[in-house]
């Protein structure tokens, strides 16, 4: 089984693809972008991007019946691997016991030149 997962908590896709996928077993996000979907404006400090993307993928999740305790894998997409400090920083406090894998990556660059991005897959 393959669902489309679509929530308006979380800024719609804007290309090819989905929100999320659930799977009846697995919650797979697309990479969310520290985007407000009440107002569409992107975070521009990196804490404030942190927390707006974990909220999205939050959102995301929840529309699928999961939650953050049940994310067995994040990836974080960084412009900037000196902000690891401050994101990390603000990831614990979404993630605080049983923390899921992580992968954290500096890429060239994001969508809309966004600081971060972050993705996840939750365990249902």
């Amino acid at each position: 089984m393959k669902q489309v997962i679509r929530t308006t908590d979380a800024p719609s896709a804007i290309g090819p693809y989905s929100q999320g996928i659930d799977t009846g077993s697995l919650v797979f996000t697309s990479g969310q972008l520290p985007l407000n979907p009440e107002n569409g404006k992107l975070e521009t400090s990196i804490e404030e991007a942190t927390r707006q993307s974990l909220k999205n993928v939050r959102a995301v999740l929840a529309q699928a019946g999961a939650t953050l305790e049940q994310v067995v894998k994040c990836t974080v997409f960084l412009k900037d691997l000196n902000d690891f400090a401050a994101m990390n920083s603000v990831y614990a406090e979404y993630f605080t016991e049983n923390c899921p894998a992580r992968s954290c990556f500096q890429v060239a660059k994001l969508p809309m030149d966004a600081l971060v991005e972050i993705e996840a897959i939750a365990v249902k």
